[in-house]
């Protein structure tokens, strides 16, 4: 496994895209710069036209339709419009998932589409894997990289992600490694559940979200955590937000579990005033409001 730099990632064409009226839910296949076909569905703000539109990415075994998924994007879209899509090996999305890597083409792909609906302005909440996802999309498409503008995201909210790869510390993380690493472990993810997972390790190995976070500036970043993750301990995410410095926030959410499943209704509303309502530049800070209204006890593997 090689840890040479990452190479320059290219933005998906949609010109032959059709754009339907804004007002109109639709759900079409994407297709990213390798030629991975992206199931996607858009949905209009449920308070009318707006310029903004949240590009949500789910976690590892997730889709566009599971019910959690389906909860963030209802929620979201009372603040503004909301794509969701299936990450490469998920749903009826094409390809095999590599667990983080390769995915930010789907994630460039899900905001240029938005910008091509018309929205001239696009953010990104990602869950978990998708999480670090879009924490890596926002430091290879930020505004400092030329050539990247319609694949660039505005905003961007990261929800129980981790901060360094490899992480073996807790026992659900450890079953997560069992599933992605042996042939045993993919056949479960397939058939169990309904994921299929490359079988080679990554070469080069991808910036880790540490490393991504320093280079999301000036892109305004949040970074959200519950402190009663059963994955990712709440070193994670602090070691985001020093990593971030004055360009991040932090909240850390008492009571909270794992990624969407158990990210509540206020929670979600919060994140999505926080898109809407100009997010705050000072440094990064730490904010607990309260325990979640979801349990906690939601793993992130959904059968």
């Amino acid at each position: 496994m090689s840890s040479r730099t990452e190479g320059p990632f290219h933005s998906v064409d949609v010109s032959s895209l059709t754009r339907g009226p804004l007002g109109e839910t639709l759900r079409m296949f994407l297709r990213t710069p390798d030629g991975v076909r992206l199931e996607a569905r858009y949905e209009p703000c449920a308070a009318g036209p707006t310029d903004t539109a949240v590009v949500v990415a789910h976690g590892f075994t997730g889709s566009a339709d599971r019910p959690a998924v389906r909860r963030a994007a209802a929620v979201l879209a009372r603040h503004a419009a909301v794509v969701t899509f299936s990450f490469r090996g998920h749903g009826r999305s094409g390809g095999r998932s590599t667990v983080g890597d390769r995915e930010v083409l789907d994630v460039a792909a899900a905001v240029e589409w938005a910008r091509e609906r018309g929205h001239a302005r696009v953010v990104t909440v990602g869950f978990s894997m998708g999480g670090s996802v879009v924490l890596r999309h926002a430091a290879l498409y930020g505004e400092k990289h030329e050539g990247r503008t319609d694949a660039r995201t505005d905003a961007v909210v990261s929800v129980s992600a981790p901060a360094r790869w490899y992480y073996r510390g807790t026992a659900p993380m450890r079953r997560v490694h069992w599933l992605i690493t042996g042939r045993a472990g993919r056949l479960v993810g397939r058939y169990g559940f309904r994921t299929r997972i490359h079988n080679r390790d990554w070469d080069p190995v991808p910036l880790s979200p540490v490393e991504a976070v320093p280079l999301v500036a000036p892109t305004p970043l949040l970074v959200v955590h519950g402190d009663r993750d059963p994955y990712f301990p709440v070193d994670h995410p602090r070691m985001l937000a020093d990593a971030a410095g004055e360009a991040g926030e932090l909240w850390l959410e008492p009571g909270m579990g794992h990624a969407e499943n158990a990210a509540g209704e206020a929670l979600l509303t919060r994140i999505g005033e926080w898109l809407t309502s100009g997010p705050s530049r000072g440094a990064a800070s730490e904010l607990s409001t309260g325990p979640s209204p979801v349990s906690a006890a939601w793993p992130i593997m959904e059968a």
